[in-house]
């Protein structure tokens, strides 16, 4: 039986990590549809939408024949490498030290780059347009393999699958609805916010899971994740400021013009691009990730070595995260 009261953090990390993620592929969705038609944008989406139902029906209940240990080490330790991902780029965002995601104009320059490629005149006689197709089930996969990696991380490394899949079908209900009715972007989503809330959960609920699967003792329990929340939130606010000084300072110290970086090349197939994107999701930034690592297989040697298990080593190990964090926000904020 499920406690509502435990199950809500696990229910609103979905729905926001959810939402981010819906309206980004929203927007691509929509430029779709208008400037290539709506039948092949909305056949698009739904093929995408039920390849993955398919695949959080078959990997939740693959994970609950592991053991709950093993879950939650391996699968926490993939939220820890995506979840402190997020919260970088969300606190090098909110420094300045990385351009703030924008919605209208990622609208605008996925119409232009359709329309460049023949609009409907061209393809009005098809029955199923198929770069209108293509286009809108790539975007929606691409954003929503997000989405079920945190619905099956959440749900099976606490056994709250059926809340985490709430939370995710509440935020596509919401943003299916809300652009049925604008027609347009949701340019005014404060997607940073969020980004910068889902992180901070999501680093949180990886930090307790993992240290759940190495046998950490954590300090009052199930209630450790609203400590950790809070403990990520203040660590990253801290950090905000932190990489704003060190952006103003690297600005002053150099004034050299920065690298442009240009990788003209073939345009990848959708299989790669989809196979790009699930490595990123977890190997954003080698260093970050490379820490993670360390520390979390040190926290499990370290663990394995000794018979009794106290509060403070689950401390240590969310502190050493922290760290970790903190080094790379910083390493990147020194190198703008």
């Amino acid at each position: 039986m499920i406690v509502w009261t435990s199950a809500a953090p696990s229910m609103l990390a979905s729905f926001m990590a959810s939402t981010v993620e819906f309206v980004e592929a929203l927007t691509i969705v929509l430029a779709v549809g208008v400037v290539r038609g709506w039948r092949s944008a909305l056949l698009g989406t739904a093929a995408a939408l039920a390849v993955l139902v398919g695949l959080v029906a078959v990997l939740g209940p693959s994970l609950t024949r592991i053991s709950l240990p093993m879950v939650q080490l391996v699968v926490g330790t993939l939220l820890l490498l995506f979840g402190l991902r997020w919260l970088r780029k969300a606190i090098l965002r909110s420094a300045g030290v990385l351009a703030l995601h924008d919605e209208a104009k990622a609208f605008a320059e996925e119409t232009a780059a359709l329309r460049a490629q023949g609009g409907q005149g061209g393809v009005a006689r098809q029955v199923i347009d198929k770069l209108a197709f293509a286009t809108a089930f790539k975007i929606v996969m691409l954003e929503g393999i997000e989405v079920v990696f945190i619905v099956v991380a959440i749900g099976a490394s606490g056994q709250m699958m059926v809340p985490a899949s709430i939370g995710a079908l509440l935020a596509l209900l919401a943003v299916v609805l809300l652009g049925l009715w604008l027609h347009r972007p949701l340019a005014r989503v404060p997607e940073n916010a969020l980004k910068f809330g889902v992180g901070v959960m999501l680093a949180a609920f990886g930090t307790f899971w993992v240290g759940e699967g190495i046998g950490l003792e954590w300090p009052g329990a199930d209630l450790a994740i609203l400590a950790l929340i809070g403990v990520y939130l203040v660590a990253a606010l801290g950090l905000v400021q932190a990489c704003i000084q060190l952006r103003k300072a690297s600005v002053a110290v150099s004034k050299a013009p920065g690298k442009a970086a240009s990788t003209a090349g073939a345009k990848p197939g959708v299989l790669a691009v989809i196979g790009g994107e699930l490595f990123g999701l977890f190997f954003d930034d080698g260093w970050l990730a490379a820490g993670i690592m360390v520390w979390v297989l040190a926290a499990w040697f370290s663990e394995t070595r000794h018979a009794v298990s106290g509060p403070v080593d689950g401390v240590l190990f969310a502190v050493g995260l922290t760290v970790v964090l903190a080094a790379s926000a910083a390493r990147r904020a020194r190198a703008r």
